[in-house]
This record gives structure tokens, sequence and C-alpha cells, in this order.
């Protein structure tokens, strides 16, 4: 059975002489008109609905950005992969090892660099827009959220102020939430508002929003907490002042164990297995 001829050490190729054989101006080129088109239809598609708060802007940008970085890797490694299967492919009928390439010291460069910059530059940006968003503003509200299997409630600042199941905030004020999980993790999230916030069992988490629409959104719960998950929501009202006030006049007191204080970050006095907590599912 015969040996398949290998290749001789003068085909070794160095790293200036492979770099010579790439196409480098025409995979620029293919490269950048892909991250155009890409991304020019991916931008057309609105994600996350309208824009509820004045963190949504910031939020839809920072996605807008991420989807342009996204879309020149994609395009990069799929130009790259396309013109190597290409390029070099077997023959027919070749049967023999491929060309002994030591390696290429610039493009091993390249790739390492090119993500580090991408990846530094979006984590930079990320905390630019968040650590915008999450100022405190002076005059803020307090409310704070119990979630538990499969119900939101919510506290205002007065000791008469519980509300189960229907979350409202004035229009263009800004809101601090203080979150209280009751028995597992959950996640309070406003598609409209773009804040997404873990709550956590024995532990306080905050989420920051000023909601400038008016309107009727949902509060959903993005993680999964049992069997009942998909229908852990609550109705979110987004209301001028005047209205606002007159539906916390409506409010009634909170069931034992809340703290019925809407500027507290202390959850319930009896813990995750407190009776509120059995109440409140009731």
């Amino acid at each position: 059975m015969s040996t398949p001829e290998r290749a001789a050490p003068d085909q070794v190729h160095d790293d200036a002489a492979l770099t010579k054989r790439l196409p480098m101006g025409k995979i620029a080129a293919a490269t950048v008109a892909a991250t155009a088109v890409i991304s020019a239809v991916m931008l057309q598609v609105r994600w996350d609905g309208v824009q509820g708060s004045t963190a949504a802007p910031k939020i839809d940008t920072l996605l807008d950005v991420m989807i342009v970085l996204s879309s020149f890797v994609f395009s990069l490694v799929m130009v790259m992969m396309g013109y190597a299967l290409l390029k070099f492919r077997a023959k027919p009928g070749d049967e023999g090892d491929g060309e002994p390439i030591h390696g290429n010291t610039r493009l091993e460069v390249a790739w390492t660099v090119i993500p580090t910059v991408i990846v530094l530059f979006g984590a930079g940006f990320s905390w630019a827009t968040l650590h915008n968003i999450e100022e405190r503003h002076s005059g803020y509200m307090n409310v704070n959220v119990y979630s538990q299997q499969y119900a939101w409630s919510f506290t205002y600042p007065g000791p008469d102020k519980f509300s189960r199941g229907v979350l409202h905030v004035p229009v263009d004020r800004q809101v601090v939430f203080s979150m209280h999980a009751l028995d597992v993790i959950h996640s309070f999230w406003v598609p409209e508002w773009r804040i997404k916030k873990d709550n956590v069992p024995g532990i306080t988490t905050q989420a920051v929003v000023t909601p400038d629409r008016l309107g009727t959104y949902q509060l959903i719960c993005t993680e999964l907490c049992g069997f009942g998950h998909s229908t852990m929501r609550a109705i979110v009202v987004v209301e001028s002042r005047q209205d606002f006030q007159k539906w916390l006049s409506t409010l009634s007191k909170p069931p034992p164990g809340y703290t019925g204080d809407g500027g507290s970050d202390t959850g319930p006095s009896g813990g995750p297995q407190s009776t509120a907590a059995k109440e409140a599912g009731a």
C-alpha cells in the first residue's frame, strides 16, 4: 500500500508568503459590505417594542451598537471561512497531505487583538450607559416590589399603601424599585422600560426607572420560577401625577409581615416563609 506523498521542506510557507497569498483588500471590502447589509436589515427591527422610559433610547442605542459589532464579527468570520473553502479546497483525486503551514503570526495577532478591542469597547460603553441610567435624581420615589410564586405585590411610601397584581407609577418621575423575593429567584422586567433586574431571596436588589410614556404595560417574570412561571405577570399603569395620587388614596393596608414602607429596603420580617408570603399568594 503506497504512502501519500508529503510536501517537501521548501514548500513550507512563512508568515509573509501566506499573508501575500491572501487578497486582504478584497476580504476587507467583502467584510465591510456584508456588515453594512446585515446591520441595515437588523437595525430596522424594534426588538423591544415602544420606548416607555428615559432609559429606553440609551439602551436601544447600546443594542444597536452591539448589533453592528456582532455583524462585523460574523461577516469577518464568514468571509474568511468562505475564502478558505474556495481557495484551499482539495482538488478532485488529491489524497495527499496538506501543506505543512507553520502558522501566521500577523493573523494570530489580528484575531486576538480585534476581539479584545471589541469586548473592551462593549464593556466600557455598557458600563457608561448603565451608570447614566442608574443615576439618582432628587425627588425620586421608592416602591417595594415583592415577588413570589406566582404573584407580584407592591408597597408605596406610607402605612396603608399596598397593591397586589397592579403597579401604578407617575409619568416623568424617577422611581427606585427595591426588590424582595419571598421564595425563589424571580426577575422584574417591563419590556417598554428596557430595565430587567433579578429578585434574589435574602438580598435586596434595586432598579431605577423614569417612565415617560403614558399607558398600560405588563410586568413579566423572566426567571424560570416554577410551573406557573409563564402566568407570573402584573399590570403596569403609567399615569399623570394627579391620577396616581387618586389611585394611591384607594389603597389598603398590607398583610402582616410587609413593611408597608415603600422607602424601606427591608424585606418582610418573617422571611421567605412568612405569613405575608402565604397571604399574598391567596
